[in-house]
């Protein structure tokens, strides 16, 4: 063995062994030659499950998912050049979403930079704020120094990735030629025993006994208090925030995302048709509250976002354990950085046994129920628009599956529609930065560490990511992809732009007329045509004997679907209006 193919195999063999030991158990690759010491070596480690993925930017999302589901971090690896520059979609996804993720960028050596050298860009700091370090290595070396170096700079990435908030790190591996390692059983005769080892630790954010005594005695005197939880990470939050709740009197306004409408933790506090409700202006106006507490994201409902707003002046508790400004309403009067789980018991011991039920809890859930019988009458409706396909579908969904859901209207259709259960559905969607790039790459990580996997999502998104099904194919992933096909952008029927006809259906309906019978032929998956609840049960059924992809084509039609949705909120709305009626509804 040559020095240079000594040093090459040594130091990306320690690397690789340095992420191990701190915690990588899955890595995906886009093939390239650059690459090449780093992508042979992660594929010889025993210990890391290597997924492959051509397409970069569908492979960064596939990551994600992976990182999702198995709430560990995932390594990804490209060549030098564009390929790495497609990677930044899916990390600004995880840095807003608090996703770790090591991005690791193959790239020419010093000397071939900036001269016109082919497959050649500048990829120092290349996705700039949205990673949350970033590292130029050394050129492969395999002095002692070196090795030691490389194994604690893995150590260290994956320290910052998952440090709280969570989010990507990139390190650029400049390589020269040969690029060839002396992989083959590398990893046996490694001694690592001459390398010391990091002990990585984190612990969680605690406030003061001080800071929470001083807020227990401000929410003691406030009767009327709302908690509001999104999408979070803390460990038992279900158990603590429901304790808090019921010593509080407080209802739960629970984001499906949150995981308090399913997964087997269930409570009477948790209110689950506020999207409906909050959209009759006479409730958004009298049911004012004293002070709200959130925790976790933002949930996705804009009724409940402009609800809140419109009662600024009152206590606004912003927990967050990561310890981020979440306050894209600007209406916070409190910002607590601390473990959400850990401040609600705290919370929770500073104040008496359960308070006694009043009337602005019992308010609160009859509204919630009234507008939940309302909403649930979609069950009534004889032809599939996409409300009643996603109520269709959630019921179909067995015990202990996962649900991945598409951005725009899925997500909204899962508000509306995913009621409190008592079954397991484990949710998932990408609401970093709300985009539609890379979700069905996205759903097949997850699918590759949690199944049955489904995935509902719009014929625009999955357009967008048709690269995507090739890891289903490639890698051996089981998925139940449904495309709801309103040939177009369905949300954007339902914003203002709709009411300006001359060219609302170029820039923003942009009907594609697809048909993903082809698609499902090009990635060899089963497929079927949904056009009644007969199909619907008839493809589920396909799907669950299926080995690897299934698509269920439904095709809808957005007028009809926006008519249908209007229809639904305004019989909610004005079932509100009879049942509140009269001045001392909400005193």
């Amino acid at each position: 063995m040559s020095n240079s193919q000594r040093d090459l195999t040594l130091y990306n063999a320690h690397f690789v062994d340095g992420l191990v030991k701190a915690g990588v158990e899955s890595a995906v690759i886009s093939p390239g030659s650059r690459s090449t010491p780093m992508a042979l070596l992660l594929a010889e480690h025993p210990d890391i499950d290597v997924y492959v993925q051509i397409d970069e930017r569908s492979a960064a999302f596939f990551a994600i998912g992976l990182a999702k589901a198995s709430g560990k971090p995932a390594a990804l690896l490209c060549t030098s050049g564009t390929a790495a520059a497609n990677y930044l979609p899916a990390v600004a996804e995880a840095k807003n979403a608090r996703i770790p993720l090591i991005v690791i960028t193959s790239d020419r050596p010093h000397e071939l930079r900036e001269v016109g050298a082919p497959q050649s860009i500048d990829q120092n700091r290349l996705y700039g704020a949205h990673a949350k370090w970033f590292s130029e290595m050394a050129l492969p070396d395999a002095d002692d120094s070196m090795l030691q170096y490389v194994r604690k700079t893995a150590a260290k990435a994956v320290y910052i990735t998952k440090q709280s908030p969570a989010g990507p790190v990139h390190l650029n591996f400049p390589f020269r030629e040969p690029l060839l390692p002396d992989y083959d059983g590398v990893f046996e005769r490694l001694e690592m025993e001459r390398f010391s080892s990091i002990h990585l630790s984190e612990g969680t954010r605690v406030l003061p006994q001080s800071e929470i005594e001083a807020f227990a005695a401000i929410v003691k005197e406030k009767e009327k208090g709302l908690i509001v939880c999104g999408e979070h990470q803390s460990e038992g939050f279900g158990e603590a925030v429901i304790k808090l709740a019921e010593k509080l009197g407080y209802p739960i306004l629970a984001d499906p995302l949150s995981g308090l409408r399913s997964g087997g933790i269930h409570s009477d506090l948790v209110v689950d048709s506020y999207d409906a409700f909050l959209r009759n202006q006479n409730i958004k106006q009298a049911a004012a509250f004293d002070v709200v507490l959130r925790f976790g994201a933002m949930p996705v409902s804009k009724a409940l976002s402009q609800f809140i707003r419109n009662h600024s002046s009152n206590v606004h508790c912003v927990v967050d354990g990561g310890g981020g400004w979440r306050d894209p309403i600007g209406v916070a009067t409190h910002m607590f950085a601390a473990d959400e789980s850990t401040f609600c018991c705290a919370l929770s011991s500073f104040l008496n046994e359960r308070r006694e039920t009043s009337s602005w809890l019992k308010n609160w859930l009859q509204v919630n129920e009234t507008a939940k019988m309302k909403m649930k009458s979609v069950d009534d409706y004889e032809e599939l628009d996409e409300g009643k396909l996603f109520y269709e579908v959630l019921k179909r969904l067995p015990d202990r599956s996962a649900l991945f859901v598409g951005n725009s209207m899925p997500i909204r259709d899962l508000d509306s529609f995913f009621f409190t259960n008592n079954r397991h559905i484990r949710l998932f969607a990408n609401r970093g930065a709300n985009g539609i790039d890379g979700l069905v790459s996205s759903a097949l990580g997850a699918a590759a560490v949690t199944s049955p996997m489904y995935l509902v999502v719009g014929d625009l998104s999955f357009f967008h990511d048709l690269n995507g099904l090739l890891a289903a194919k490639q890698n051996g992933i089981k998925m139940t992809v449904v495309v709801i096909n309103n040939n177009g952008g369905g949300i954007f029927s339902y914003l203002p732009q709709a009411a300006e006809p001359k060219h609302f259906e170029r820039l923003f309906g942009t009907p594609a007329d697809l048909d993903f019978v082809h698609a499902a032929k090009l990635y060899g998956a089963g497929y079927q045509k949904v056009i009644d609840l007969a199909s619907l049960d008839q493809g589920m059924a396909e799907a669950e004997k299926t080995d690897g992809l299934f698509i269920l084509e439904v095709v809808t039609d957005r007028a009809k679907n926006v008519a249908a949705h209007r229809e639904l909120w305004e019989k909610v709305s004005q079932e509100m209006n009879k049942l509140t009626a009269g001045d001392d509804f909400w005193n």
